[in-house]
């Protein structure tokens, strides 16, 4: 399977979280086979994979809540074995269900949570009240979080991650189940922990998430990382794409053997009446295909260019059949 590496637009920043040859197997079935990871400080990282590809494991060895069988990591300087401790001073983890109590009110649970990362009773209710206006729940700070919404939960889940102000949060799925309002509040609240400084590593079935927050993403399929690179530089790698929407879809095939016989590659079906192409960097103008598709009775309706999405750059990776979702 070819590997991707390109430049990151954050080379040259001090990387807080390094993983180098990260294995770990559950019996006789591998999870990681040499994981290699780096990610700046003050970015995000969308780590990107098919079901079983390691990245839920991944992230529990690099926030400490397992032990690799081989291989190293080190957040923030720490080792995640060795220096345990120091790490978890250092992290937030929200993971893909709220661990909040429901019979508690968004107040009660933050307070709990406080005390629970030994702060004074004082602190505590300091950090919970600052956290609740900070993110838009003091209107329901009082309320049994068991009559949240589901976005009001994770919210609230992803503020009991950062009472201690971590360096480095691990966001594992935040925004599963959401409607897209909730969705949007979460990404929002994302982007001010890395305003203020925090580096987040989050795992995500939504492409188009890590599109609109990852400063670099990790594709991770079999147990290693197998492309790294900006959202742009990872679609750049297979170059921008033809839409060619026919106004006969019975014209399609037809269609088809004209672009396949111009351009050199074969297309993919984008849906009733669309076909897609990947276009090869030559000097093929769209008038030169509108006048080949007339010339082969086949009237178009709308001939385009446009950037290859993530979903296609996650499928040419991984050669998997689906994107994930």
């Amino acid at each position: 399977m070819t590997a991707y590496n390109v430049p990151s637009k954050a080379t040259g920043a001090d990387p807080i979280v390094v993983a180098n040859g990260l294995r770990k197997s559950f019996g006789t079935v591998p999870a990681l086979r040499g994981l290699n990871l780096s990610i700046p400080r003050g970015t995000v990282c969308g780590v990107l994979g098919p079901n079983g590809a390691g990245k839920t494991t991944a992230v529990r060895i690099l926030a400490t809540l397992s032990n690799p069988d081989s291989g190293h990591a080190r957040i923030a300087g720490y080792d995640v074995v060795r220096e345990a401790g120091r790490v978890r001073e250092r992290i937030g983890l929200a993971g893909q269900y709220a661990a909040v109590d429901e019979k508690l009110t968004g107040r009660g649970n933050l307070r709990m949570f406080g005390r629970l990362y030994h702060l004074s009773r004082r602190e505590a209710h300091r950090r919970a009240d600052e956290l609740l206006d900070r993110f838009d729940l003091t209107h329901a700070a009082d309320r049994p979080v068991a009559g949240y919404s589901g976005g009001m939960r994770r919210r609230l889940d992803l503020i009991t991650s950062i009472i201690l102000r971590p360096e480095v949060l691990f966001l594992d799925e935040p925004t599963t189940g959401l409607d897209p309002h909730s969705r949007v509040e979460i990404w929002d609240s994302i982007r001010e922990l890395v305003a203020e400084g925090t580096t987040v590593l989050l795992t995500t079935q939504y492409l188009d998430e890590a599109d609109r927050l990852a400063d670099d993403i990790a594709v991770i399929d079999h147990g290693q990382v197998i492309a790294t690179g900006t959202p742009d530089e990872l679609k750049a790698t297979i170059g921008d794409r033809l839409d060619v929407t026919v106004e006969d879809p019975a014209a399609l095939p037809a269609a088809a053997t004209v672009l396949t016989v111009l351009i050199g590659a074969e297309t993919t079906t984008a849906g009733a009446d669309q076909l897609s192409v990947a276009l090869p960097a030559t000097g093929l103008r769209l008038a030169d295909i509108v006048r080949e598709l007339d010339h082969a009775g086949v009237a178009a309706a709308d001939v385009s260019l446009r950037r290859p999405t993530l979903d296609e750059v996650f499928l040419r990776l991984t050669d998997h059949t689906e994107p994930v979702r």
